[in-house]
């Protein structure tokens, strides 16, 4: 599994756009965004991140691919197998890429709040803490389908401590910090004593929470 392992607040400063990257830490004051006030931006990262000047055609359709590549965890070569996969598929090429991408697992479990950021979601599921329909998986890449049943692993010899700092330590904790983050209408969760959820339907692009213009990375992938 890849990582990104230098700073994370400065490719939201990058896209222009809050991505949360860093679970709680988004939501709190330290975040960039949060200090730049409501009305401004923070400045790119690097010397030079204030540039003069209108941004190319090429230049818009990149970094409109690099804000979903970002804000989904996927490196280059996913990317393009899902776009792959969307152009195989009937109906508007972007349209189905996002919903391919909104259904990954470890998206569905940020999305129902067993985990405050995707990279906490993909780091639960590579270590065998999420069920799917009631069988451990370990693939953040698995793409959900209607029916899916998502909850976190029980284990049966579990101490105080465990409970507290494990999976399902860490589900509740993020349940109980989703602050004005609210799950999408092709998801329902139970908020039992074991956290779980079900995949009502395919993601739509009205469920995607990003804003972004699919048809420009079309355009720029189809060159």
């Amino acid at each position: 599994m890849a990582r990104t392992l230098g700073p994370v607040c400065k490719r939201c400063r990058r896209e222009g756009v809050k991505l949360f990257l860093k679970g709680t830490r988004c939501d709190s004051p330290m975040c960039p965004f949060e200090k730049a006030g409501a009305n401004k931006k923070p400045l790119p990262p690097g010397m030079h991140g204030f540039k003069r000047g209108k941004m190319t055609e090429y230049g818009e359709q990149l970094r409109e691919k690099q804000k979903v590549k970002t804000f989904y965890g996927v490196l280059e070569t996913q990317f393009r197998k899902y776009y792959q996969m969307a152009e195989r598929s009937k109906g508007n090429t972007g349209l189905v890429l996002m919903s391919l991408l909104e259904r990954r697992l470890d998206n569905v479990v940020y999305r129902l709040g067993f985990a405050t950021s995707r990279s906490q979601a993909r780091q639960l599921i590579a270590h065998g803490h999420i069920c799917v329909n009631g069988r451990r998986l370990d693939v953040a890449s698995y793409l959900t389908r209607p029916g899916d049943s998502i909850a976190i692993k029980v284990y049966k010899r579990e101490g105080e401590k465990s409970k507290r700092q494990g999976p399902m330590g860490i589900a509740k904790f993020s349940l109980e910090n989703l602050g004005a983050r609210q799950t999408p209408d092709y998801l329902v969760r139970n908020d039992g004593d074991v956290p779980s959820g079900v995949v009502l339907r395919y993601p739509l692009f009205d469920d995607v929470s990003l804003p972004v213009n699919p048809q420009l990375i079309v355009e720029l992938c189809s060159k």
